[in-house]
């Protein structure tokens, strides 16, 4: 199955609409997405045309039906001039008041997810306003797959594994645990397990309104 196309068990053509819904957090982030497009005043078809996915699959993310991929949520953030975490937080639960400044804080079993080949990030903050966006990747995958491109400069450290690090225009790279590396802002950049097993890493994305290069 594709990796942008994650839907549901499969149900019969008639079943009711909640049912379709692959659960809350994904019934969320199409409703944030379906208000980002319609804000914008962009079809479906536009925005497929502005992302390169198809414009059955993004009504199926709209709608909840499926659940985009962490690079789909890429592109389709790039497309809506906003963030990839922006849209994956728009799954996770919120603080009541979004203006406290109090410590936070998220237990193990918490915070928004995504997919990605055969592994998964979870954002490590409650919904909101945050000066960093930190995430932890898990996977095994061995594909590095398309490249990432966004405006925020990242961080990355190596937990467990090892891992290959691909900044496009440089030579890959081997990183194993402690290892991390920095990039700027608008650095395509893309990583995979360097031998099938298991990898555990640590991503931190600046915000925009931190300063993220144009």
């Amino acid at each position: 199955m594709p990796t942008d196309l994650l839907p549901h068990a499969d149900l019969p053509p008639d079943a009711p609409e909640a049912d379709r819904v692959v659960d809350e957090q994904a019934r969320l982030v199409g409703e944030h997405i379906r208000a980002l497009r319609r804000s914008a005043r962009l079809t479906l078809v536009q925005l497929a045309e502005r992302t390169g996915l198809s414009h059955p699959f993004l009504s199926q993310v709209e709608r909840g039906h499926s659940r985009a991929s962490m690079v789909s949520l890429e592109k389709i953030a790039t497309a809506l001039d906003t963030t990839q975490v922006a849209l994956l937080a728009a799954g996770a639960p919120a603080r009541d008041e979004p203006d406290d400044r109090r410590p936070e804080v998220l237990r193990a079993d918490e915070g928004a997810r995504g997919p990605f080949s055969s592994g998964e990030a979870r954002l490590l903050v409650h919904a909101g306003p945050h000066a960093f966006e930190p995430l932890e990747w898990k996977g095994d995958d061995t594909d590095l797959g398309e490249y990432f491109e966004h405006r925020e400069d990242e961080f990355l450290t190596v937990l467990e594994g090892d891992v290959l690090l691909d900044l496009r225009g440089q030579d890959v790279l081997r990183l194993g645990p402690g290892d991390s590396a920095y990039y700027r802002g608008g650095t395509g950049h893309r990583w995979c397990s360097a031998d099938g097993s298991a990898f555990h890493m640590i991503v931190v994305k600046e915000t925009p309104r931190a300063g993220a290069a144009s």
